[in-house]
């Protein structure tokens, strides 16, 4: 094998430094890289290789024949959200066709993780706790297709059974787009009524739809969990999965809160991960069912001692860094070695300490990283960019147990003498590291 493919839809940054520790690894055994992006710069630091841009629509059958043409021998997906997942599982079964190998959960079952309302029935099979809720069809609610008159009341019924408030989603979103939160049978009206209204037509759409209506998707609506949200990556294939450590991400409740906008962390939690590990051969197991090859991301909600499953992203997930470097693992090397054909590290990986990531959202002078160097281990700190918007940095530091005290006197010490980190971000530092 001469060279692999690594197929990415937003910037590489986003991965550092593991990815940049895979590609050296591989080059170190005669193996060159390629990247091919649609998001980003990339210079020689973020990705020592062939690197080569393509457009952000660029199509699976583009993708395929641009890493065909570089000479790839095998390819692996490392793209988010689950869109552009569903783009490389696509350009797989074209990769696959042409004998170039993708490690990449095959398209059948992409399909399904991807669309939010065929995942919640998969997981009830499976026996895994989810939100109660229902679908709500965009194109009946519009009246495109098969008139049915008592629809609106059969979802108005379902609200009912379930009861306010509730939360709506779109089936195919991800990153915490489109979500809504519906407190009373009034707001639930209004939310219907945006589907379809009288008047006349509108270029684009039937007649007796709204101008805006051609952009209400289909969604799932479902109770508000409240509780501790959590992220867990499984990386492999059937018969070899490696179940990541949990991550915390913030606060689930019944308004919808922006994906970075709280300490994000990886650390000990006794009575939650003793709850989780039966959850985890539960979800190993799901994957294998499915035929997940690759990485897939879930995301839970820990509440009264039990994990609810929300989503199952047939895709790296964006807390990577975190449980890799939580538990001195590498992902992006665990999947360059799926492509190689070698065996890959499974079972559940054990922590070594912790990991914590925060946003600086006006940024951080280069002065001040550098200081932020010297004090603590920084793992990755670069700008945080979603959908071609700036969200500032992002900063992901390590400690061992043992280390939090010293950790958070060092950083009481940085933000008394920069402003960095933040009051608020400080504030929830402390209270993590030494509850």
């Amino acid at each position: 094998m001469r060279k692999i493919a690594f197929l990415r839809s937003v910037r590489i940054q986003r991965a550092d430094p593991y990815v940049q520790q895979a590609v050296r690894a591989l080059a170190a055994d005669g193996i060159e890289a390629g990247l091919f992006h649609t998001s980003g710069s990339v210079g020689d630091e973020d990705f020592p290789g062939h690197r080569e841009r393509l457009d952000r629509g660029v199509t699976p059958r583009e993708l395929a024949d641009a890493v065909a043409a570089w000479g790839a021998d095998a390819a692996v997906s490392i793209s988010l959200p689950c869109e552009n997942a569903l783009r490389d599982a696509a350009a797989k079964t074209l990769l696959d066709a042409v004998g170039i190998p993708t490690v990449m959960t095959p398209l059948a079952a992409t399909m399904l993780l991807v669309d939010k309302w065929e995942t919640k029935q998969l997981c009830r099979r499976a026996g895994l706790s989810v939100p109660d809720g229902f679908r709500v069809d965009s194109d009946l609610l519009a009246g495109r297709g098969l008139p049915v008159p008592g629809y609106r009341d059969a979802l108005r019924a379902q609200a009912e059974r379930i009861g306010y408030p509730l939360m709506s989603k779109p089936v195919w979103d991800s990153t915490s787009m489109g979500i809504r939160t519906l407190r009373s049978p009034a707001d639930l009206d209004a939310y219907l009524d945006a589907y379809r209204a009288p008047g006349p037509a509108v270029p684009g759409t039937l007649p007796g739809t709204l101008p805006g209506a051609a952009s209400a998707v289909s969604a799932v609506v479902e109770e508000v969990v409240e509780g501790d949200l959590c992220s867990v990556d499984i990386v492999g294939h059937p018969g070899s999965y490696q179940i990541l450590p949990l991550c915390w991400t913030g606060r689930a409740g019944a308004e919808p809160v922006f994906t970075f906008a709280d300490l994000r962390w990886c650390g000990p939690r006794e009575e939650a991960d003793a709850a989780f590990a039966e959850v985890a051969r539960t979800l190993a197991d799901f994957c294998g069912d499915l035929g997940v090859r690759g990485s897939v991301n879930v995301d839970m909600i820990y509440t009264d001692g039990r994990f609810v499953v929300l989503e199952i992203n047939p895709r790296i997930g964006g807390a990577t860094t975190l449980s890799c470097a939580a538990s001195d693992t590498n992902t992006f090397a665990s999947l360059a070695r799926m492509a190689r054909g070698l065996p890959v590290p499974e079972g559940t990986a054990q922590r070594v300490g912790w990991a914590v990531e925060f946003l600086a959202g006006d940024g951080i002078p280069s002065a001040v990283v550098a200081e932020l160097r010297r004090r603590v281990r920084v793992v990755t700190a670069h700008e945080l960019v979603i959908d071609g918007a700036s969200h500032g940095d992002i900063v992901v530091i390590t400690l061992a147990e043992g280390e939090e005290e010293r950790t958070v006197k060092t950083l009481t010490e940085l933000h008394e003498a920069t402003g960095f980190p933040a009051a608020e971000v400080m504030g929830k530092i402390t209270a993590l590291l030494t509850r």
